[in-house]
């Protein structure tokens, strides 16, 4: 039935209209391909322009258009009916696979006949999991949570220290080797025992992450049976030995609170925090802070005092299943992985505690790849055709090669988003895409970095994430050529697009308030820092205090 489709497709009529001018008689003559993809109201037009047609003969015209398409569409219908009747008529097409192909396209599209959605594992897992999070089971979570957390930690620990103590080992056998090149050994002799010294590394590399991976799926599965169990049995109020199952010493609470205090104290850079309105009419409260400090300390977990509740994970466990999530900008290079610089040491930070949640890091990233995968040969498709029908310019050479080139990798100003309930205080990190430009001076409101922020603060409004942390300069580190002027440039143009993009927020949202973390890079000086604090509220419209006073 295809073939037969196919024929009636694709054919070219014409359309004809006549009509009088004084007393001329015309004729208008318009080919049509057929089906029509166009609107008959946009080709109605179309024509009216094109050929400078009276405007009396525009309703007329209209009815006549429309009038034909409906007509030899119709027939078109037709035709292809007799002709797919006339196929299962002769044998050529079969009547019980055509039968079983009708009755499955109307059971999937028919309400009626469509399976009652059953909720998955993770759904029932969230459900049970916010529902302890948030009874006096909490501390017991958190603590078992930080006991798996010690657990990986060491293990990680025992791992770096035997890659340590390999490379130490081969370090020495090489300068040997190297001592005695050119007198007994050859070129050939070190290649070899460099590939052997690579080879070594890569096994024991790949044994540790085999035994990490397998101790985090083993945690994983133990902590959601328990969890399932744990709310189980909470639903039992006879259950006598469950109080004492969930109670916290008050001596061991208090010294977790007191020892975080002090990380707290020691860890926390600088910082300044600015209450703004924004909004022409409808104003809407947004909270501001500026800090100096490591992206990735909003992602690493505290270490010391292993025993008692470990509050600063309260909060993000508080809101993981919420309409007020935590985000984070990592600025990453195109491709899409966890080998080198920030990624890496994101990824380290994610594998230090297990998931219970969401896949593991490289998981998600392997979906990522998949996606972009995806994206790229649509779009490639779409550029060939593109190209075929000579819609392209001159320069749609260079394009296509670009595209090529950047089959697999993102583009500057794109990012990709991964998921976590592992790390200390965000739930989501938006990994965007960007390139050396972003060192320059002289990028623009319009530079791929800037349009990527604004598209993650669209997801941000989107996806209920009432938190997000941004890299003021678009830089982790500082160099040579950030000067204090740079700096100053930079973070203006960044206080200023995204102040635009906040008020675009409230057409997005609603006008919800948000929390926006400006980061500086640990490097930046402090009188540089309170450049910045000084220059955000001339910027932004900083809300100022009302004193009253009585008369007397």
């Amino acid at each position: 039935m295809k073939k037969n489709r196919e024929r009636f497709c694709n054919r070219e009529r014409e359309f004809v209209y006549e009509f009088k001018v004084g007393s001329q008689c015309l004729e208008l003559r318009v080919p049509l391909r057929f089906p029509v993809q166009e609107n008959a109201s946009h080709l109605h037009g179309r024509l009216m322009q094109l050929h400078n047609l009276p405007c009396f003969i525009e309703k007329d015209l209209k009815e006549a258009l429309t009038q034909f398409i409906e007509e030899e569409s119709l027939r078109d219908y037709d035709r292809d009916a007799e002709a797919s009747l006339e196929a299962v008529k002769s044998g050529e097409v079969d009547l019980h696979q055509l039968a079983s192909t009708w009755a499955k396209a109307y059971a999937e599209t028919t309400l009626e006949h469509a399976r009652p959605e059953e909720p998955s594992w993770d759904e029932d897992f969230a459900d049970v999991y916010h529902d302890l999070i948030h009874s006096p089971a909490s501390e017991t979570l958190l603590n078992l949570e930080h006991n798996y957390f010690v657990s990986i930690s060491e293990l990680i620990g025992e791992r770096d220290v035997e890659l340590k103590k390999l490379r130490e080992r081969q370090g020495i056998e090489m300068e040997k080797v190297m001592q005695e090149l050119g007198k007994s050994l050859t070129d050939q002799d070190v290649n070899s025992l460099a590939a052997q010294h690579f080879e070594s590394q890569q096994d024991l590399e790949n044994k540790w992450s085999n035994e990490l991976k397998q101790s985090t799926a083993i945690q994983k599965q133990e902590y959601q049976e328990w969890v399932i169990k744990l709310h189980q049995d909470l639903k039992n109020p006879n259950n006598s030995s469950l109080s004492e199952e969930i109670k916290v010493q008050p001596s061991q609470f208090r010294e977790s609170v007191e020892a975080i205090g002090r990380i707290y104290e020691e860890q926390r850079k600088l910082e300044e925090s600015f209450t703004i309105h924004l909004g022409a009419q409808l104003k809407t409260m947004h909270n501001l802070r500026l800090l100096r400090a490591d992206m990735l300390d909003f992602c690493k977990h505290k270490r010391n005092h292993r025993s008692g509740v470990k509050l600063h994970r309260l909060q993000t466990a508080l809101s993981l299943y919420s309409t007020s999530l935590c985000g984070l900008v990592l600025l990453v290079d195109n491709r899409i992985n966890s080998y080198s610089g920030i990624k890496r040491d994101f990824a380290t930070v994610c594998q230090e505690c297990t998931d219970f949640h969401f896949p593991r890091i490289e998981e998600q990233l392997e979906v990522v790849q998949q996606v972009v995968l995806y994206a790229r040969t649509q779009r490639r498709s779409k550029l060939k055709e593109s190209l075929d029908s000579g819609n392209q310019n001159g320069g749609s050479d260079d394009k296509t090669k670009n595209a090529e080139r950047n089959y697999l990798n993102v583009l500057p100003g794109e990012f990709y988003i991964t998921r976590h309930s592992n790390l200390s205080e965000i739930h989501v990190a938006f990994h965007l895409c960007v390139d050396d430009h972003v060192k320059s001076g002289n990028i623009t409101a319009r530079d791929p970095a800037i349009m990527g922020l604004r598209n993650i603060l669209k997801v941000c409004c989107t996806h209920d994430i009432t938190t997000i942390s941004i890299p003021l300069l678009l830089v982790h580190d500082m160099s040579e050529e950030m000067t204090i002027p740079w700096c100053l440039r930079r973070a203006e143009l960044v206080f200023k697009c995204v102040k635009g993009f906040m008020m675009e927020m409230a057409s997005w949202d609603g006008g919800i308030s948000r929390t926006v973390q400006f980061l500086v890079p640990q490097s930046i000086s402090e009188e540089m820092f309170y450049q910045l604090s000084n220059m955000l509220p001339q910027i932004f419209r900083v809300s100022s205090t009302l004193t009253l006073t009585s008369k007397h």
